[in-house]
């Protein structure tokens, strides 16, 4: 016998279940999971301001750095202009000082190390993001399946009932009739009347999903299209992302002023979508370490998913344990008894009416084909009512959205972290940058001094290239 797939909660699912939780009022709550309760709904919500309150802290920085550039760096600008006039008197004219040159290094690498690590980033949320695409992929693949098992069911539940009932009201009518003479025919075609009738009430009885509002095929659905929005949505963040990095790479190296200014707006819109990101991705990571902790204990105590289904059923076929019986063995035992009889009572009278009912053998073939059709269909219906092959779509799915979906999560929010703090860096150091490069008139002159002067050029051009780190 095959062994029956388990399921073990994950060391992140453990570890982000373990998590302390505070409603609004700071007191702590437990970590069962409720998405319908306030309570829990709070608990979310605490764990998601961590992420506000960085970018609080996020836009401190920022605006500190900015106050020190703007305010702080007025009265420095007259002692460096003595400097460089030292510089020029006792260079060619040109070239910077060296405490000017060593904070223009250090501004300009700090930038090229900031954006360094949202490349760094960007490659984690890309892994991330396909992590949790597969995750979600499996996910709906199992719930596909599960729903084609069950689709399968109620198909072979129906084409039974119908046939039996076709049986009973043509064939077997008309043998009662042929056999009206007959007493002891007689009370055998009612005997398989009865039995029939019997098993079409038996089958009838059994139904995993009877809540039509509620299917596997119905979340698949659901879930695929929120996953196409959820992929694309950071895909698109993501390329932003890159696009802003790698154009603030290109302004520093051209030293194109416009073009930094513009990459800085894009760089304020993605700091606000990378920390907004992390507190979604937070949540949700929370959340789905708590369904992920016990998921039989929510299925089985969630309404939703009680909805025309026993619990006794439901259980059955989210543990599949061998100590189990299935609930629907004493109704299988008794239509696989009554089809028996059935096709005893049809042999006897295959054996010793025809000879004295000639005109009753086409109406007999025909109720033993539609029987031996039912009892093909009752062997199909009895593999597929085993625990065995819902059980292991439903471990498939809570496979893809607790392992590959869990880990997947985790990944965007490591690039979420990363790009904030990143994108926190770039902010504060492209004003450094910026007045690193040289103003229009600067350049002018630079320009007429090298058209009066062209044996000088070549050691501007090599002294301007040391000071360059970029280039």
């Amino acid at each position: 016998m095959a062994t029956v797939p388990s399921y073990t909660p994950s060391l992140w699912v453990r570890l982000c279940h373990a998590l302390p939780r505070l409603d609004l009022t700071m007191q702590m709550k437990d970590n069962t999971f409720a998405p319908d309760s306030w309570e829990y709904q709070q608990t979310l919500l605490v764990l998601s301001s961590a992420s506000a309150i960085a970018l609080v802290i996020s836009l401190l920085v920022v605006l500190s750095f900015l106050i020190y550039y703007c305010c702080c760096h007025r009265g420095d600008r007259s002692e460096g202009s003595e400097e460089e006039e030292e510089d020029e008197d006792g260079s060619t004219g040109h070239g910077y000082s060296g405490k000017k040159g060593r904070g223009i290094c250090c501004v300009t690498w700090v930038a090229v190390a900031a954006v360094t690590l949202c490349c760094v980033a960007i490659g984690i949320g890309f892994y991330g993001n396909s992590e949790a695409n597969d995750g979600m992929y499996q996910l709906t693949s199992s719930l596909l399946t599960a729903n084609y098992t069950l689709a399968s069911i109620d198909l072979l539940i129906s084409d039974t009932v119908a046939g039996l009932q076709l049986s009973v009201s043509g064939p077997l009518t008309s043998m009662e009739e042929l056999f009206s003479g007959s007493k002891p025919f007689l009370v055998s075609t009612r005997n398989c009347r009865r039995l029939s009738e019997n098993v079409i009430n038996l089958l009838s009885s059994i139904s995993l999903v009877r809540a039509r509002s509620f299917s596997p095929g119905w979340a698949a659905n659901a879930l695929m299209v929120n996953e196409d929005y959820r992929w694309l949505s950071y895909v698109l963040l993501l390329l932003l992302d890159l696009i802003v990095c790698l154009f603030i790479l290109l302004g520093l190296a051209k030293q194109a002023r416009w073009l930094l200014i513009l990459m800085t707006v894009l760089a304020w819109l993605a700091l606000f979508l990378s920390w907004g990101s992390l507190g979604l991705e937070t949540a949700t990571v929370v959340a789905l370490s708590d369904f992920c902790s016990e998921p039989n204990t929510f299925i089985l105590n969630t309404t939703q998913f009680n909805i025309g289904t026993s619990s006794d059923v439901l259980d059955y076929y989210l543990t599949c344990s061998r100590r189990m019986n299935s609930p629907f063995q004493q109704l299988l035992t008794q239509s696989q008894r009554a089809l028996s009889n059935i096709h005893t009572h049809l042999s006897s009278l295959d054996r010793n009416a025809l000879t004295q009912f000639p005109k009753a053998e086409k109406s007999l073939r025909e109720v033993q084909q539609i029987l031996n059709a039912t009892e093909g269909n009752f062997h199909q219906l009895v593999a597929l009512l085993n625990c065995r092959g819902l059980n292991k779509d439903y471990i498939d799915s809570l496979k893809g959205l607790c392992y590959d979906g869990m880990e997947g999560l985790l990944y965007l929010s490591l690039y979420s972290f990363l790009s904030a703090l990143a994108f926190t860096a770039i902010l504060c150091s492209l004003p450094g940058a910026w007045r690193s490069f040289p103003s229009e008139s600067e350049e002018y002159e630079d320009s007429d001094s090298e058209s009066e002067d062209p044996f000088t050029s070549h050691q501007d051009s090599k002294r301007f290239l040391q000071w360059q780190p970029w280039l």
